[in-house]
């Protein structure tokens, strides 16, 4: 079988969520099944690194598509023609993007509808994309890959798409998050926070991930307790990010919230590890990654009790209402002052991150590929 996969998001050094995910899944994908062909479809100069073993082959295929003309350009006009060229017999696209101009069998992975909710922060014309698209990828794909049961909810739901066409894969967390002994936790501050404990978020800074409510909460958590402790921000400013400049502006703490833009693979699971405690009070997502890779590292979280964060995190962290500020300020102060409380969590999700692995994503993701091929 030839197995041909969109993987535009395996950019050396920027490995974010759905990068994650497409390298995860595809490195497994090659590993367990070399009895197969595989044709890596970049859409830029790729990494030699990223081509798993002999059996894959790469294509690189313009325009480079960062832009919804250049989507449409790239997924409705060249990817039918090198998946008809190459002779292809199923087509996996690990990013929510797919083709409606194509016959080669499809499967798609989809992270999360966010872009049909109000307010969800994408910009206009992409935001476009996404709604006229996504249904008709979903209904025209031969299988559908969901990474929580809320996704798959909300994809019945929405676009009425079949359950027994969907799977629920998950996620997993990569090598290297483990807890850190006392010494290493005093390293970690060392080296990011001179000495000092911090709280921790990890992800891109946009609308959606409601870094600017963290940091008014994290303002006010200081100011009603003094505590001698920071904000750690470490992510990427990616889109619409006038509301975390005005909230770090307007902090009165604004010395102990630092933005440490994205931190790479190396240094990531020290950085983590060294937390007294991980805050992700995102508003919208289709798993959250980064809380399970703090319940690896032994890091209580705190999080929303919105979309799939519940499910992720069960009883291994605190649930909080995202758009309450004041909420959001009084987890950080339980976390911080109640050791015993940091404890239970970090003992919940020793036992909660046993539900998710990347090997389990990696063999949902292929047995919807050998159905898709097959034609169940």
């Amino acid at each position: 079988m030839k197995i041909a996969i969109n993987t535009r998001f395996l950019l050396p050094r920027q490995l974010e969520g759905i990068g994650r995910y497409t390298y995860e899944v595809c490195r497994r994908l090659v590993e367990r099944h070399p009895e197969h062909e595989y044709l890596f479809i970049f859409d830029r100069a790729y990494d030699e690194q990223y081509l798993f073993s002999e059996q894959v082959q790469a294509e690189i295929v313009h325009p480079p598509a960062r832009h919804p003309v250049l989507w449409y350009l790239w997924f409705e006009w060249q990817l039918p023609r090198l998946l008809e060229r190459a002779g292809a017999d199923v087509f996996f696209s690990p990013d929510g993007f797919a083709t409606l101009a194509a016959d080669t069998p499809t499967v798609l992975t989809v992270h999360d509808l966010a872009f049909e909710e109000k307010d969800n922060g994408v910009p206009a014309l992409a935001g476009a994309y996404y709604r006229y698209f996504t249904p008709r990828y979903c209904a025209k794909a031969a299988q559908v890959v969901s990474v929580s049961e809320y996704t798959k909810q909300d994809l019945q739901q929405r676009y009425g798409i079949a359950a027994d066409k969907i799977s629920v894969c998950g996620n997993g967390c990569r090598q290297g998050f483990v807890p850190l002994d006392e010494a290493g936790q005093a390293a970690a501050r060392a080296d990011f926070n001179n000495g000092q404990p911090y709280f921790l978020y990890i992800g891109a800074v946009h609308p959606r991930k409601n870094v600017h409510r963290l940091i008014e909460g994290f303002s006010q958590f200081r100011a009603s307790t003094g505590a001698e402790i920071s904000l750690l921000i470490a992510g990427r400013f990616a889109w619409k990010t006038g509301p975390v400049k005005a909230a770090y502006e307007r902090s009165g703490c604004k010395d102990h919230i630092k933005f440490l833009d994205y931190v790479s693979d190396v240094h990531l699971p020290q950085l983590l590890g060294g937390a007294t405690g991980f805050a992700y009070p995102s508003l919208f997502e289709g798993f959250g990654l980064p809380i399970l890779e703090a319940m690896h590292a032994e890091v209580p979280v705190i999080t929303s009790q919105t979309t799939s964060m519940p499910e992720v995190a069960g009883k291994a962290a605190l649930l909080v209402d995202p758009t309450d500020v004041s909420g959001i300020a009084e987890a950080l102060r339980q976390l911080y002052e109640q050791p015993r409380l940091r404890q239970r969590l970090i003992a919940e999700g020793q036992q909660q991150r046993q539900q998710f692995s990347w090997a389990h994503t990696a063999e949902v993701v292929y047995q919807a590929i050998v159905k898709a091929a097959v034609g169940v």
